[in-house]
């Protein structure tokens, strides 16, 4: 019902990917229509000044919610998920493995628009999660990169030339702004407001 009202039909394989160039037949296609665009994550609602540390933690916190949307066959295996590599240590915002596709799903949340420089970042995760994680029966890992919004064509330049399959989607998130009613919200607290709580609140425990 879930995938009915949001009119799963209209997103599903829509991404923005370069599968058919860097996975085998019937792999990439099957990549393709496990991915949608735009990911409806209607259960979440944030500011639109929100961060990504934020959309990230709404996720988990809702991640029956998330496993819904993603779609058959996601297993979710950690967030962050840390990666060590020469002694430098990187985060992955979301490490999924897929069932059907028997493969690795890196997810790379952005809540601003997509940029070229976030597929550089993702083809550096893929290879990590290759050589660290993979199985030799495994097929390649598959990276997502997760925007608010995108520029088709840049998306499609950005993955050209890419070696690694990696796709490129939009999520929807409700905003608070627009999901309440004016004189409520100006009765909320900003961010920073409630940061600024925090802090005092920590300074007065250290204090006592």
């Amino acid at each position: 019902m879930h995938q009915i009202d949001t009119k799963l039909y209209e997103r599903q394989g829509k991404a923005v990917t370069n599968f058919d160039r860097t996975l085998p037949s019937p792999q990439s296609d099957l990549a393709q229509q496990v991915l949608k665009d735009p990911f409806n994550f209607d259960f979440l609602m944030l500011h639109k000044d929100a961060r990504e540390r934020e959309l990230q933690e709404g996720l988990l916190n809702h991640i029956r919610h998330f496993l819904l949307e993603l779609g058959k066959g996601f297993a979710f295996v950690g967030s962050p998920f840390p990666l060590n590599v020469g002694g430098d240590e990187f985060e992955i915002d979301l490490l999924f493995y897929h069932l059907h596709l028997r493969c690795f799903v890196v997810i790379d949340l952005k809540i601003g628009k997509f940029s070229p420089e976030d597929v550089g970042q993702m083809n550096f995760y893929l290879s990590v999660v290759d050589d660290l994680l993979r199985h030799k029966d495994d097929a390649p890992s598959i990276g997502l990169i997760l925007c608010k919004t995108k520029n088709e064509v840049v998306a499609e330049y950005a993955l050209r030339d890419v070696n690694k399959p990696i796709g490129v989607a939009t999520h929807l998130v409700r905003e608070i702004e627009e999901a309440l009613p004016k004189d409520f919200l100006y009765s909320l607290p900003t961010v920073e407001e409630l940061e600024a709580e925090l802090i005092f609140a920590n300074q007065d425990e250290e204090i006592q």
